[in-house]
């Protein structure tokens, strides 16, 4: 039986390494974006698996508390990265960058 904290922290992993992958692989920033927040939803599983001491013992807190305020700076770092694409897009009716032109969106 493969303790849960292992399994939480293999899910992390295989997070990082799609939100990685669609990171480099995508030319549209909006896929780009969900992209990071996936690869950074990963980390804070990783995260939340290393936290784990025993069961006894249970989980530490500060890691915890960590990860809670990570999700608040991501969620507020993504609605202004958003609000930043939207304006790119009607300033220049494109959602790539132009040192993307010519790549997969």
């Amino acid at each position: 039986m493969i303790p849960s904290a292992t399994l939480f922290g293999l899910a992390g992993a295989a997070l990082v390494g799609i939100g990685l992958y669609g990171f480099l692989a995508h030319a549209h920033l909006l896929r780009r974006l969900l992209s990071f927040n996936v690869l950074g939803s990963g980390v804070f599983l990783m995260f939340g698996a290393a936290a784990w001491r025993s069961p006894i013992l249970g989980a530490d807190a500060v890691p915890h508390a960590l990860i809670i305020t990570g999700i608040v700076v991501k969620l507020a770092g993504s609605a202004l990265a958003i609000a930043l694409l939207v304006q790119l897009a009607r300033a220049t009716r494109r959602a790539a960058l132009p040192e993307d032109e010519g790549r997969p969106p």
